[in-house]
């Protein structure tokens, strides 16, 4: 009777997805503040997985084929240096972050599926160069998951830098769900944490246990693809894909459990219960999770004075749904969904630019911006 019970409840909340309140929150409407325009950066692009806005305004974009591009005054260049890349699958050239004193040392973070290793197939992979006109030099890999696998799902990965400089990424499970992400002595499902030059903190959380990945900070994640650093709190977020529903928004913690494929508000693909179970103890409960799934890709947290309406809301791109929507929070709880840009296709990744603008990556089309009127 429970199964049958949580079937009808998820499945229920499929059939009506779009136009009532699912069970978890609000549904995404229009925004109430509109005195925008949305416009294009650069276009050309197919899947601009990852974008980081340097200090001078121009852009550094990933696409997942392969290439590093630097677009500067209206002109694209190829960065020379790369790893080689696994591009296959939903693997490929991911993202891409500055480091926090990039000014003054040019270091570029990448995360990338690689074929490194004994195995067939790859892992996701995460490395760093710095740039010197249009090449990465001194390239050195700082983290390789093992062992490869010739699945094509699940390589995460965003990569974000906290208050106090540390490096966090995250690595999906590569669709082992029941062997990656409840085993910290494997790779995979989890969140990372590592010193920005590769070495691996003393106090992660797993450090001086017996065959554990030292690297991990977190687990029982199924696919982060989103990472941001909340301004106020310095706490690392990430969006995550669930299964058939139950995309999640977590607040990584040391060491915690954040359940999947134990626990979790979706379903199988093909309908059928994946888990009985939505929490459990010593499992993390999500801060928010969709049902439907909206496929998150890309987190970030409006700061700055651009737009005073939706200061401290936070945002998240949707691949399923073609629209990038703004999550409204009072108390940790998301009171509004809006979805501020739509209809231009799968938003892949978001950022804020140091000019406090937002900025988001659309697949088959590139860089946009919204840019308030009057500005």
């Amino acid at each position: 009777m429970k199964s049958l019970l949580l079937t009808l409840l998820v499945i229920s909340s499929y059939m009506t997805c779009m136009g009532q309140t699912p069970p978890n929150g609000p549904e995404a409407t229009e925004p109430e503040w509109n005195a925008y325009d949305i416009e294009t950066v650069v276009d050309g692009f197919n899947i601009p997985w990852g974008l980081a806005i340097l200090p001078d305004g121009s852009l550094l974009i990933t696409e997942k084929s392969g290439d590093l591009v630097h677009f500067e005054n209206g002109q694209k260049t190829n960065i020379k240096g790369l790893p080689e890349i696994w591009a296959k699958g939903q693997g490929g050239l991911l993202d891409v972050a500055l480091h926090p004193d990039f000014e003054s040392n040019k270091w570029v973070y990448i995360s990338y599926s690689s074929s490194r290793g004994p195995e067939k197939g790859a892992h996701t992979a995460i490395g760093r160069g710095q740039l010197e006109g249009d090449e990465l030099v001194n390239f050195e890999r700082l983290y390789k998951a093992t062992p490869n696998t010739e699945a094509g799902q699940h390589y995460g990965s965003r990569i974000a830098f906290d208050k106090e400089g540390y490096l966090y990424f995250s690595i999906g499970e590569r669709g082992a769900k029941f062997e990656n992400p409840q085993d910290i002595t494997r790779d995979g499902g989890k969140v990372y944490r590592l010193f920005d030059d590769g070495r691996v903190p003393e106090d992660n959380p797993f450090y001086d246990q017996s065959g554990a990945k030292k690297a991990i900070y977190s687990y029982g994640h199924r696919n982060p693809q989103g990472m941001a650093i909340h301004p106020k709190t310095g706490k690392v977020w990430v969006n995550e894909h669930g299964p058939r529903g139950g995309d999640e928004i977590n607040i990584v913690q040391k060491g915690a459990n954040f359940g999947w494929p134990e626990i979790t508000y979706g379903i199988n693909y093909d309908g059928t219960i994946l888990s009985e179970e939505t929490s459990k103890p010593g499992m993390e409960q999500p801060l928010y999770y969709w049902v439907p799934s909206i496929a998150p890709s890309g987190l970030a947290f409006i700061t700055g004075s651009k737009y005073p309406q939706w200061e401290g809301d936070v945002l998240s791109g949707s691949l399923k749904f073609g629209y990038l929507e703004k999550l409204t929070l009072e108390n940790n709880k998301v009171i509004k969904r809006e979805k501020i840009i739509d209809g231009l296709g799968r938003v892949r990744n978001v950022e804020i630019g140091p000019d406090g603008i937002i900025y988001a990556g659309i697949d088959g089309k590139g860089i946009v911006k919204i840019v308030p009127k009057g500005n």
